[in-house]
């Protein structure tokens, strides 16, 4: 074991943070883990894990659960189809492998949204086993240290990263050191902040002994978030809402009311009145922004009262049932304001 590996081991093993996942060692449960850490902050993660698990609390059980119900059981987690394919992992786990949670990285690959990171933190924290898992906040720390500038959408720069996060792995205890990096990018080697004077890689990182430790990692721009209007109509009859379950790509299984593409130059009544609810019926509930990682719904909210035919799709929901169904936080305010007129 190297130096540089020892000081981050020592000082993980006095700064690690008190997670409900910490020290679990069960496949399932560090897989569920590693599946809600992904582009979700720990701090939310520790509000679903426990409840999920309670639920879900091994592969069968999450198997044989209805699609509504690991929905409800997400929602607000966001990124759903990492839950979509939780459930069909675990029914692989089932069914394909008869019971037996794969232990190693290459069988962990084949588990449908079990990419290089999560079998990397699987195989080495349930298993025991050498493997690097290097996700976004182990890749700022290891660029800082190597002073690494090129743009980390590279396939040769990633390729060098994970060498030498591979070359720091102790022979025994990489689980442990895979999440001593974690650790590191959320308490002191931070996106914006880097709290060089805490850090036990100081004395290697070149990012600090050249001054630009704040200027790495280099990653090529985004594209602009493309903006989409949208009108959204909370209708109400006789006691019961009007629904749908999506089936885009976006969202797909999850509940909403009526939410329709605005065209530019046209308005959120015009939309609404051509899917047959009156222009007139309409009451505004104001406007409400949801950004994505691609896309932006800029929304109009409505309620209505009345007897219409609904679009192709849409089902009626009483209150009882609405509280049950899942739904994207896209819907919340809308969602408030169903629940009122219900």
């Amino acid at each position: 074991m190297n130096d540089i590996t020892r000081a981050i081991l020592a000082w993980h093993e006095i700064t690690a943070r008190d997670l409900p996942w910490r020290g679990e060692r069960d496949p399932y449960r560090v897989y569920v883990s590693e599946i809600m850490l992904q582009q979700t902050r720990t701090a939310t993660v520790k509000r679903y894990y426990a409840p999920f698990l309670a639920a879900f609390p091994d592969p069968l059980a999450l198997a044989q659960a209805s699609e509504d119900a690991v929905n409800k059981m997400w929602e607000g987690l966001g990124y759903y189809s990492r839950a979509r394919n939780l459930q069909r992992a675990m029914k692989m786990v089932m069914e394909d492998m008869g019971g037996r949670f794969p232990d190693t990285r290459e069988s962990l690959l084949a588990l449908p949204g079990c990419g290089e990171y999560v079998s990397g933190a699987v195989a080495s924290i349930a298993f025991g086993q050498r493997e690097l898992a290097l996700d976004g906040n182990g890749i700022r720390v290891l660029c800082r240290i190597l002073g690494e500038e090129r743009d980390t959408g590279d396939k040769q720069v990633r390729r060098a990263l994970a060498e030498y996060g591979e070359s720091l792995l102790p022979q025994e205890g990489a689980g442990e050191f895979n999440q001593a990096l974690m650790g590191m990018g959320n308490l002191v080697c931070l996106p914006k902040k880097a709290l060089c004077g805490e850090c036990p890689a100081a004395p290697w990182c070149r990012g600090y002994a050249r001054g630009i430790a704040l200027k790495l990692p280099v990653k090529a721009k985004r594209p602009e978030k493309k903006a989409e209007g949208r009108a959204v109509a909370v209708v109400v009859e006789n006691g019961r809402v009007w629904v749908r379950k999506r089936t885009e790509k976006l969202l797909c299984g999850l509940y909403e009311f009526v939410n329709l593409p605005v065209p530019q130059g046209e308005s959120g009544t015009d939309v609404l009145a051509r899917a047959g609810i009156p222009a007139e019926s309409l009451v505004p509930l104001g406007e409400y922004e949801h950004v994505f990682t691609h896309k932006i719904w800029r929304m109009e909210g409505y309620a209505a009262r009345g007897h219409w035919d609904a679009p192709a799709g849409y089902e009626r929901m009483d209150r009882e049932a609405l509280t049950a169904a899942a739904m994207p936080s896209a819907m919340n305010p809308f969602r408030r304001a169903a629940e009122e007129m219900l």
